[in-house]
């Protein structure tokens, strides 16, 4: 029986702290995709036909956090994203001025909806990868270790972006410090 205890134990565990996933080779050619489960994923913009991809393999939901004037920006992604049956939303974040409450729009509606399969996207995947590095550390229970070597696999935050992390994870009372947690800002595009 205990040893039964320990598998269930070890294999929720385990599920808690999965750490970026193979994803199909098709969303793979999405700029900066990365899978973290089975119900979530992050990347760059995707083009109108990849939108398709996205739908086809099960995505439910996208969530947009960049401005739509951004150059390979889809003016009509919502649109697009309607059509093929998903949910869209768009939370517009300045990179170079992210806020707690922009963060906490999108947490929102994941928790509302925690099953729904979501891409969670911006330009190149940096904002999308902060905002995934919070959302499993505050709700997905994943280490901070774990999320941050999943979001350095797409950059390394910049200043702001370091400094708007600390504050969220703050206001949740979690520590962003760990072993293997280097958080020396380096400068990157959007």
């Amino acid at each position: 029986m205990k040893k039964l205890v320990m598998i269930v134990f070890l294999s929720v565990f385990s599920l808690t702290s999965l750490a970026v996933e193979e994803p199909a080779p098709e969303l793979a050619e999405i700029i900066n995709f990365r899978q973290y489960g089975d119900r979530f994923a992050s990347a760059g913009q995707p083009t109108r036909e990849q939108f398709q991809t996205i739908a086809e393999h099960g995505f439910e939901r996208v969530v947009y956090i960049a401005f739509t004037n951004n150059p390979n920006a889809l003016p009509d992604a919502d649109q697009v994203v309607k059509q093929l049956g998903m949910e869209y939303m768009q939370v517009p974040v300045d990179f170079s001025n992210p806020l707690p409450d922009e963060f906490y729009v999108f947490a929102d509606s994941m928790e509302r909806s925690r099953n729904k399969k979501t891409l969670l996207h911006c330009q190149v995947n940096a904002r999308a990868t902060a905002f995934s590095f919070l959302y499993r550390v505050i709700y997905d229970n994943v280490s901070v270790a774990d999320a941050k070597s999943d979001m350095n696999t797409v950059w390394q935050p910049n200043e702001v972006w370091r400094d708007f992390i600390f504050e969220v994870l703050a206001q949740n009372n979690i520590d962003p410090n760990c072993d293997s947690c280097d958080w020396t800002p380096r400068d990157v595009g959007n």
